[in-house]
């Protein structure tokens, strides 16, 4: 059954140092009935929560990284494919900021990942794959691997919560995708729906309107701070779940919580555990 109570203002959710996911991945264990008390207020009101997909839900580089391997074997290319994945993925903004600028009009991801990946067909020596090689590969990004808690912990989050897509891949990308790998969304929700990439306010606030509901009472969950951020500034509750590896093992990005961040959870289970499921 879906909250029903009424919405209270925020209360600010105090992490600091390099240790505060694992401090906050346990409340109860810190803080008690207070810890857990501190938490419900923090998110009373809440009925969705809508998703980041890229890096949030699903291990785009591992995924990337092994389809370009496959394609190697097949075709006989050796390449770093690990730099391939990083390399494609580094023009996905670049790519959307041309859509947001207007040098391009509206395109899907999609196209823009078609885009990128043209450009790096020389630099990785792809000359060799047909149209119908290209395609498939492209199509990669329809087949990303989720997370290992990612289906288990999104389950148990939907026994209370509306569960939704909000990526800046378009639809078919994120329902090929949840199709393939079991995601169990209640809503496939897009950046396409508004015709506004992330993070446009408009991106947040049609997927809160098509979900009938008042920003505050959406929690956007995200491995990325600025997503979360963009989300908070229009009311929206947010939810900060790390994924440490996400860029690759050797690569060191801050993973410091904002103070103001509602929820910080190291995975999807720990997330379902701290609200109670």
């Amino acid at each position: 059954m879906l909250p029903t109570t009424p919405r209270m203002p925020r209360r600010t959710f105090l992490l600091m140092g390099s240790t505060a996911m694992a401090a906050a991945a346990a409340p109860a264990a810190a803080g008690g009935a207070r810890g857990r008390q501190d938490l419900s207020d923090r998110i009373r009101g809440v009925r969705a929560m809508t998703f980041d997909v890229f890096g949030t839900v699903v291990d785009w580089r591992t995924s990337i990284t092994r389809e370009g391997e496959a394609v190697g074997r097949r075709k006989g290319i050796e390449a770093d494919w690990a730099a391939f994945a990083d390399d494609w993925r580094a023009g996905y903004g670049p790519a959307m900021g041309r859509v947001r600028r207007g040098e391009l009009g509206w395109t899907k991801i999609d196209v823009l990942h078609r885009m990128i990946l043209d450009e790096l067909v020389p630099q990785y020596g792809l000359e060799s794959l047909t149209e119908e090689e290209l395609d498939d590969l492209n199509r990669a990004w329809h087949r990303l691997t989720p997370w290992p808690d990612t289906v288990e912990g999104l389950t148990r989050l939907k026994r209370r919560y509306v569960l939704a897509s909000l990526s800046n891949g378009n639809v078919a990308l994120l329902v090929n995708m949840a199709k393939n790998a079991g995601i169990p969304w209640d809503a496939v929700l897009s950046a396409e729906l508004a015709r506004h990439y992330k993070p446009d306010p408009q991106a947040y606030l049609t997927a809160a309107d098509l979900l009938g509901l008042e920003p505050d009472q959406v929690m956007m969950v995200a491995a990325h701070k600025g997503d979360l951020r963009a989300a908070a500034r229009l009311g929206f509750r947010t939810a900060y779940v790390p994924r440490p590896t996400e860029f690759g093992p050797h690569v060191e990005r801050d993973l410091t919580p904002d103070p103001d961040f509602d929820l910080v959870a190291t995975d999807f289970n720990d997330m379902a555990g701290q609200l109670g499921l």
